[in-house]
C-alpha cells in the first residue's frame, strides 16, 4: 500500500521564542535562471533548502550546468552554449521554471520552454511575457504545449508597458533585455522585493539597470555578463507566516533574517488585531495578548498585501473577534482551500473574489489537505488554533515553500510530528 506524509498538530499551543528565516524562494528560483546569463560559475548563497530549489537545480542540469546544492548554497556552472530546451516533465511541476524562457532566448536566440505547472491557484497566462517578447523582436509560437521562441539577429531594447505588474512578466523581460541591443523600458514593472534582488545581481553581473523597486526599469543592453558570488533576500512570505502564527496563538515570537519594511502592510494589519510589533534592522517581535480584532485585508502587488498571506489572513480571521472581509485581486483559484478551512469548523462565505469570515473563538480539529504551499502552512497554523488534532495531507506542497517547517513549529512549543500514513486504496 502506497504511504504518503501528514503533518500532526495539537491545538492550543502558544507560540514562543525565536525563529530564523532563510532566503526567499521566489527570489532564489529566479537568480538561479539568471545564472544562466553569464558563462562561468555563479554561486548563490542563503538558498532556501525546499523541493522547488532542487527541482529548478535538475532543469538547469539538462540544460548543460553543473549545480552543486551544499546546505543553503548553490554552485551553477553555465556552459558557453547552454542548452535551449525545458522539457515538460521538470517543467509542469514548477511554474517558475518559465523563467529560464528570458535569458536562453538572450543567450541562445532560441528556446522552446513547455507551459508550466505549479500551484493550482488559478489562471496565470503568458501573455505579457510574450508580448513584451515580441516587442524586443523575437517570433513567438505554441505548439505542443510548449512555448517556441526566436531572435536570430538578437533582441532588441524597446518601451514596454504591462498591463499588470506581473512579477513573471518583469522578471522574464529583465533577463531578456540585459543582453539585448540598445535600451528597454519596462513601465508598469513589479516592484517586490525579488524584484530588486533580481536587479542587484544582475548590476553586479554587468548589467545596468535603473529604477529597482519603482514601477519604471529602465535597461541599457551590454554585450556580455560575468558570473558573481551574491547573497538571497530573506524570505518575507514565511516571516509573514511566522507573524499571522504568533498573533492567531496570541504568543511571542521574534522573526530574523528579513527585513520588517517588507511586510509593512501585513504587519500593520495585525497591530490593527491587537498585536504589538517591534521592528528591527533585520528581524521584527510580534505579540499578541488577547483575542485578534477582526481586519479587513486586500490582497495587491507589492507594496500592497502579498497574495500568498492570503491563507494567513483567512486564518487569522477565523479566530478573530468579529467579521473580517477578505479580498483577492491576483489569483482567481486563491480561495481553493476555503473548504478545508470549514472543515475545521471555520465560518467562511465566499463570494467572487470576495470571502466573509466570522471569528470564532476555537476552531475544531478535523483531517484536511494542503492544495497549495501557502493553504498548506495556513491549515497547519490553524490547527493551533483548533481543538483537539489536526492532520494536515498532501504536504509535499509545504516542502516546496518551508523549509524545517515542522521542526521550526517544535522549536517554538508546538506538539507537532510528521508521519507517514498508508493511502487508501480502493478495488474496483
Amino acid at each position: 500500500m502506497a504511504r504518503v506524509d501528514v503533518i500532526r498538530v495539537k491545538g492550543g499551543a502558544r507560540l514562543a521564542g525565536d525563529v530564523t528565516v532563510g532566503g526567499a524562494k521566489n527570489s532564489a528560483l529566479k537568480l538561479m535562471a539568471v545564472a544562466l546569463l553569464a558563462e562561468g560559475q555563479t554561486v548563490i548563497g542563503n538558498v532556501p533548502r525546499i523541493t522547488d530549489i532542487a527541482i529548478m537545480a535538475e532543469v538547469l542540469r539538462r540544460l548543460g550546468c553543473q549545480v552543486t546544492l551544499d546546505g543553503t548554497e548553490a554552485t551553477i556552472d553555465v556552459p558557453a552554449e547552454p542548452g535551449s530546451e525545458a522539457d515538460y516533465d521538470l517543467v509542469r511541476r514548477l511554474r517558475a521554471s518559465i523563467c529560464v524562457l528570458g535569458p536562453l532566448l538572450a543567450r541562445r536566440g532560441y528556446v522552446r520552454v513547455a507551459l508550466p505547472g505549479g500551484d493550482m491557484i488559478g489562471s496565470r497566462g503568458l501573455d505579457m511575457h510574450v508580448s513584451g517578447l515580441a516587442r524586443m523582436g523575437a517570433d513567438i509560437t505554441g505548439e505542443h504545449g510548449f512555448v517556441i521562441a526566436s531572435a536570430p539577429n538578437g533582441l532588441r531594447g524597446s518601451k514596454i508597458w504591462l498591463d499588470f505588474p506581473s512579477v513573471g512578466a518583469t522578471e522574464n523581460l529583465l533577463m531578456a533585455a540585459v543582453l539585448a541591443k540598445g535600451v528597454t523600458e519596462i513601465d508598469n514593472a513589479a516592484r517586490e522585493p525579488e524584484i530588486v534582488d533580481i536587479c542587484q545581481m544582475l548590476n553586479a553581473m554587468g548589467a545596468r539597470i535603473s529604477g529597482a523597486g519603482t514601477s519604471i526599469l529602465e535597461i541599457e543592453g551590454v554585450d556580455a555578463l560575468r558570473p558573481v558570488r551574491h547573497t538571497t533576500v530573506g524570505d518575507r512570505i514565511v516571516a509573514g507566516t511566522w507573524a499571522f502564527a504568533t498573533a492567531m496563538t496570541r504568543g511571542e515570537v521574534t522573526v530574523h533574517g528579513v527585513r520588517p519594511e517588507f511586510l509593512d502592510i501585513a504587519l500593520d494589519k495585525l497591530v490593527q488585531a491587537g498585536a504589538v510589533v517591534d521592528p528591527g534592522e533585520q528581524h521584527f517581535r510580534v505579540r499578541m495578548d488577547d483575542r485578534p480584532k477582526a481586519v479587513d485585508i486586500v490582497t495587491l502587488p507589492f507594496p500592497g498585501f502579498a497574495t500568498d498571506l492570503l491563507p494567513m489572513a483567512i486564518g487569522l480571521a477565523t479566530v478573530a473577534e468579529g467579521s473580517s472581509l477578505i479580498t483577492e485581486n491576483i489569483f482567481d483559484g486563491r480561495f481553493m482551500f476555503v473548504n478545508e478551512m470549514v472543515r475545521l469548523g471555520a465560518d467562511i462565505r465566499t463570494d467572487g473574489h470576495h470571502a466573509v469570515v466570522r471569528g470564532r473563538e476555537r476552531l475544531s480539529g478535523a483531517p484536511v489537505r494542503a492544495t497549495d504551499i501557502r493553504a498548506g502552512a495556513g491549515l497547519v497554523i490553524a490547527g493551533l488554533c483548533a481543538d483537539g488534532v489536526t492532520e494536515v495531507g498532501e504536504v509535499h506542497h509545504i516542502d516546496r515553500g518551508y523549509p524545517d517547517f515542522v521542526s521550526d513549529l517544535a522549536k517554538l512549543g508546538v506538539e507537532v510530528e510528521r508521519a507517514d500514513v498508508p493511502e487508501p486504496t480502493f478495488d474496483f
